[in-house]
């Protein structure tokens, strides 16, 4: 460590606690245990840590705004647009303005994150976090508490908080739901990248498969996925493996590319569905059931309506902007994660009658 300046990193990855938790122990601040205090301090003095004055101050004065920084996608996508107006909502509630984060702010400019945007806010929301998004470690690093909306997975700085929601289970439940509903062999479109909402449902697509003895096939997609492309994906599925029989469909929106694939190859939608037009000495098309990990205006407006998972985008970011001013006004100390839930909402596209 003599090579360089110390940070504060250092002596919290030395230290073996978070950022925040490695400040509020050298200031005096913060719920941290009276022998976690001692040890931070103790490697401080250790590895030679001076604390940056003008930082200090920096992160004592107050500027009345968080930042919310989203994946790259989000602007064309209903789920982030209402998780930004619920963290809006919230945030007001205790006197903070909301600054959208775009991807050059987020990165900072050339001289990197953590300058420009803590002097402008007095925390951050940063969600879906990509461990393949460049700007996350300057923003993880920016010095100021940072909330995170799902978990982090990459290998730089810890967030101060998180809100995380059980995706490994909402896709259970839809596979679940789905063979109950008589599928045999399901597929799921699962999403491309490094968030832990994407990783979490491809890997539950492979466990579950192995755990009820189930060929799942499952094929990815691009994480904010269109309509067209569920669709082609689908149609190649299809075409490919007659004998699938459902198809969760991940990305947000793009579930009714999925009814467009199904109704191009005479597949009806849904359990016990009527089958399209047949010659006499053709087998009935198997119906299709069709599901969504994520609700929204395009699965509601469906025809027929499909089955999804509400992820209640709108309360999801209201707990993420009550968990980062939670840790502000020192109510929750830091390191805190909260769970969010979640809703199975069955329709008519896996359902034989109303749901």
């Amino acid at each position: 460590m003599t090579s360089r300046t110390v940070t504060l990193l250092d002596v919290a990855r030395t230290a073996g606690v978070s950022k925040s938790t490695a400040s509020d122990a050298l200031q005096g601040s913060g719920r941290v245990a009276e022998a976690t205090r001692d040890r931070v301090r103790a490697v401080a003095e250790e590895l030679g840590y001076r604390p940056n004055s003008a930082a200090r101050r920096l992160r004592r004065s107050s500027t009345g705004a968080i930042g919310l920084h989203l994946p790259q996608t989000a602007t064309r996508l209903d789920y982030y647009m209402n998780l930004a107006f619920g963290a809006v909502a919230r945030a007001q509630e205790d006197g903070f303005d909301v600054v959208l984060l775009a991807p050059a702010s987020s990165m900072g400019g050339t001289g990197g994150a953590s300058g420009p945007v803590a002097s402008r806010v007095d925390g951050l929301l940063v969600i879906d976090p990509e461990v393949g998004d460049s700007a996350v470690p300057g923003l993880l690093d920016a010095g100021v508490p940072v909330v995170t909306g799902e978990r982090y997975l990459g290998l730089t700085a810890a967030p101060t908080g998180a809100v995380i929601c059980d995706n490994a289970a909402s896709l259970t439940a839809l596979l679940d739901h789905v063979t109950e509903r008589g599928a045999r062999r399901p597929a799921v479109l699962a999403p491309a990248g490094t968030s832990a909402w994407a990783t979490a449902l491809r890997a539950t697509a492979a466990s579950w498969g192995q755990e009820h003895g189930v060929d799942v096939a499952l094929r990815t997609v691009p994480f904010a996925a269109t309509p067209g492309e569920a669709e082609e994906t689908t149609l190649a599925l299809l075409r490919a493996d007659p004998a699938v029989d459902a198809v969760i469909c991940a990305p947000d929106g793009a579930a009714p590319g999925v009814l467009r694939a199904a109704a191009t190859l005479g597949r009806p939608v849904g359990p016990g569905a009527p089958p399209a037009a047949t010659t006499h000495n053709r087998k009935a098309p198997t119906p299709l059931l069709v599901a969504s990990c994520v609700d929204g205006t395009a699965t509601r407006s469906a025809e027929p309506p499909v089955t999804a998972v509400d992820l209640r985008p709108a309360a999801y970011g209201r707990a993420c902007a009550e968990l980062l001013c939670d840790i502000l006004a020192g109510r929750t100390p830091p390191d805190t994660a909260r769970r969010h839930a979640w809703a199975l909402e069955t329709r008519a596209s896996t359902t034989a009658g109303p749901a």
